[in-house]
């Protein structure tokens, strides 16, 4: 068929389904005020806002070059994603009030600054068993050779990468080793997404001495702006149109460590002992790859469990008050 023939009988279609649906769109309307009235006013009250970007803010104690416009459109770019995607970020504003008092101390027991806690949300979410398609786990996404690197052990049974407390140590070693090659927090970041010798070739090649005056690629380049969105949304979020009461945000239950240093047959019958079952023991110690543990070298592991008073611990006597765990 001739090539100009075909692309007129397309066009002919594209035309004639545009038109019937026009058509219908008018009959449903016009023979129905009511949907009309509705539509009307539907329309009046759905409202998307464009949003306000600050004029300083700093990451990891550095400024943010906010006077440059496409350091300023870039950010906006990521505010409006991230503001606009509700359930996602909702989810990490529940989440993170869950997990940050795990990961803040060990951050500043580490002199590292506090804002490299929103990179842990964007990397994972703050769901602790996140695996990527490439292989990174855990809350810092660590890929495997990368972790062994830092001292987590990954092993058919043990995977510390899933372990939040030590993957956080971890984290805080790579960052701390970054920053002595860099000087820069920010390019500390970009490189913990792209990699140290990704970062020093692009540095060299393009003659640039900070992130900012980087061009880097989609993932990496809106990396940084991504963390910057997220700090602000987590910092004033009902300026961005997120409204919550402290209880609907997922509490820090209390935890004990029971120590181990020896074989586990089974961990459903151990965790039938202390109290709880299988499902909550591994929901606190997601680093369990199997339902047991050989132990061959007799290393002692903290295994971690609600503390006492808290095992049988109900949404309910959560959600009633300021959404702070209550005292036992």
């Amino acid at each position: 068929m001739n090539k100009s023939i075909k692309n007129l009988l397309v066009l002919i279609v594209f035309l004639s389904g545009f038109y019937l649906t026009a058509q219908l769109f008018n009959y449903s309307t016009a023979d129905d005020p009511a949907a009309k009235t509705t539509n009307s006013e539907y329309m009046s009250r759905y409202n998307v806002y464009a949003l306000q970007t600050p004029d300083k803010m700093r990451f990891g104690r550095e400024k943010v070059p906010l006077d440059r416009w496409d350091v300023k459109e870039a950010l906006d770019r990521e505010l409006l994603v991230n503001t606009y995607w509700q359930s996602q970020t909702m989810l990490f504003l529940k989440r993170a009030n869950r997990y940050f008092p795990i990961i803040e101390p060990i951050l500043k027991d580490h002199d590292i600054p506090e804002d490299f806690k929103y990179l842990a949300l964007i990397e994972s979410g703050f769901l602790p068993t996140i695996k990527s398609p490439v292989g990174a786990v855990g809350i810092w996404q660590f890929m495997s050779g990368t972790a062994k690197d830092y001292g987590l052990e990954i092993s058919t049974e043990i995977d510390e990468r899933y372990n939040i407390e030590k993957s956080t140590i971890a984290a805080c070693k790579y960052f701390r080793k970054s920053y002595e090659k860099y000087g820069s927090w920010t390019l500390v970041a970009a490189s913990y997404n792209a990699g140290r010798r990704f970062l020093d070739k692009q540095l060299k090649l393009q003659n640039a001495g900070n992130y900012y005056d980087l061009l880097l690629g989609e993932e990496t380049g809106r990396y940084v702006y991504r963390i910057l969105a997220i700090k602000l949304i987590m910092e004033r979020p009902a300026d961005f149109g997120f409204r919550f009461r402290k209880s609907d945000l997922y509490p820090n239950i209390p935890t004990q460590k029971v120590k181990i240093n020896s074989a586990v047959k089974d961990f459903a019958l151990f965790a039938k002992k202390h109290g709880v079952n299988y499902k909550i023991l591994k929901n606190f110690n997601p680093w369990l790859r199997k339902p047991y543990l050989t132990n061959k070298y007799k290393k002692e592991y903290e295994i971690t469990l609600p503390a006492k008073g808290y095992i049988n611990f109900a949404f309910s006597d959560y959600k009633i008050r300021d959404g702070s765990v209550p005292k036992k």
